[in-house]
């Protein structure tokens, strides 16, 4: 044997590697292994929201369209854009959110919008409710010279009484037309003796004001600028539902609320009594495979939005999670329960978030990797001695040549191996296996030195 063969040979500078390299090279695929758990757990939880959403709104200067911008604004305060889309009202909400091709996410919805419900075809599969959000009180404004003209009154006191108007009932696409037919249904009011108008809410407002309409239908909360200013127009009076908690019993998804006198402008003691009034519940409404942490976030802001109080609600009246049309959705569930989320009251929203979704995750990862990490320590120690112990063999093959290949060729092999041992370095703990080594190389070294016998 005259040299190492290169099978047999460590590494040129594996002998030379400190131990904290044996450590972390035996704990490399334990590491690799939990990182690859971890962004498993990452690609299936997607803890990171979208940073676009679309949200379905309603007609400009609508309540709607209002109260989006002020989603809008505070979602970006998270780095969410919330991209607004104008449409009609509630029934198109609701056709865009049962499209899956619409590109929308969220959207208002009215109470007894929804004509499927009305031929029995059943709930939404694949929508849900983050809550009910505000009142939307059915506006029905009415010129005094038209009751003075066709009723020969001061004043309009029945539904019924519309026989013979000519009255806007809201643009197709709202929620009003389904539910002002409703209610003109309620009545008993012949289709044929009452005209019945499908414009948009501006130009209908145009015909009111210029006498071309009797009576408009609206149902909107109060911060409409067209509820705002039709009443504070003379000559325009709304109409008081004197059988409001009639309504209430026949419609399940109606109210019975009261605007208070004066609350429109206590100076002028507007309006000059109190006004009964019927109400829907406007709701939030989700796909089912919108990003929890963005359902979150539409809660939370739903809280500051419509939180306060006004003209039909006290303060934290609303949201609240009382819809009887859709089923909540879970991350509002667990808003209207327990509030924010605790970590949310402390860190910042994309790491509370972080943590919030990958928590479970992470513990399950480390569940796995805790029984495994229990063979580290064997590994390495098993590595660190095989440092000692691979040498031996050489030595032995050396011993074995003994008296059988040249004197020369051995110790020159023996040399060889011991130069490699010199560079081995070990923690003190195993000192004694690699002077042992050392010291049976010397061993070795002075049986092939010593005379043969005589």
């Amino acid at each position: 044997m005259t040299g190492l063969s290169s099978a047999d040979a460590p590494d040129a500078d594996g002998g030379a590697l400190p131990a904290w390299r044996v450590m972390a090279s035996t704990a490399l695929p334990f590491v690799l292994l939990a990182l690859g758990l971890l962004a498993l757990a990452y690609w299936w939880l997607q803890p990171t929201p979208p940073k676009r959403v679309v949200l379905a709104t309603g007609v400009a200067q609508g309540a709607y369209s209002e109260f989006g911008k002020r989603y809008a604004e505070r979602l970006a305060a998270h780095g969410i854009h919330v991209e607004l889309r104008a449409t009609q009202g509630a029934a198109e909400n609701l056709a865009l959110l049962r499209d899956p091709h619409s590109g929308i996410d969220l959207a208002f919805v009215q109470g007894g919008a929804d004509a499927r419900r009305d031929t029995h075809q059943g709930a939404d599969v694949g929508l849900a409710s983050l809550g009910s959000m505000f009142y939307e009180p059915v506006w029905l404004f009415y010129r005094a010279d038209s009751a003075a003209r066709l009723l020969r009154s001061k004043q309009l006191d029945s539904l019924a009484q519309l026989a013979g108007w000519r009255v806007n009932i809201g643009a197709p696409g709202s929620g009003v037309p389904n539910l002002a037919r409703r209610l003109l249904d309620a009545n008993r009011i012949d289709a044929a003796t009452i005209t019945l108008v499908q414009q948009p809410l501006t130009p209908a407002v145009a015909d009111l004001l210029e006498g071309r309409l009797d009576a408009i239908v609206l149902a909107s909360a109060p911060e409409s600028l067209m509820v705002q200013m039709l009443l504070q127009t003379p000559g325009v009076q709304l109409f008081d539902f004197a059988q409001a908690d009639a309504y209430t019993r026949r419609f399940g998804f109606l109210t019975a609320v009261t605007l208070p006198r004066g609350v429109v402008d206590l100076a002028r003691d507007l309006p000059a009594a109190d006004v009964r009034m019927v109400a829907p519940t406007a709701t939030l409404v989700a796909r089912d495979n919108l990003h929890p942490a963005l359902a979150q976030l539409f809660v939370q802001a739903a809280q500051q939005v419509h939180g306060e109080p006004g003209w039909f609600q006290r303060k934290g009246d609303f949201p609240n999670a009382r819809d009887g049309e859709r089923e909540l959705d879970a991350e509002a569930q667990r808003f209207y329960r327990s509030g924010v989320p605790w970590l949310q009251r402390y860190l910042p929203f994309w790491l509370a978030n972080l943590i919030d979704r990958m928590w479970l995750a992470l513990l399950s990862i480390v569940a796995v990797l805790i029984p495994l990490t229990r063979v580290v320590p064997p590994l390495v120690e098993l590595r660190i001695r095989s440092r000692v112990f691979r040498w031996y063999g050489q030595l032995r093959e050396v011993e074995a040549a003994t008296g059988v290949r040249p004197e020369a060729a051995l110790l020159a092999t023996l040399d060889e191996i011991e130069s490699k041992v010199n560079t081995v370095q070990l923690p003190l703990s195993y000192a004694d296996e690699l002077y042992a080594l050392k010291s049976h190389i010397q061993f070795v070294r002075r049986r092939l030195q010593a005379p043969p016998p005589a």
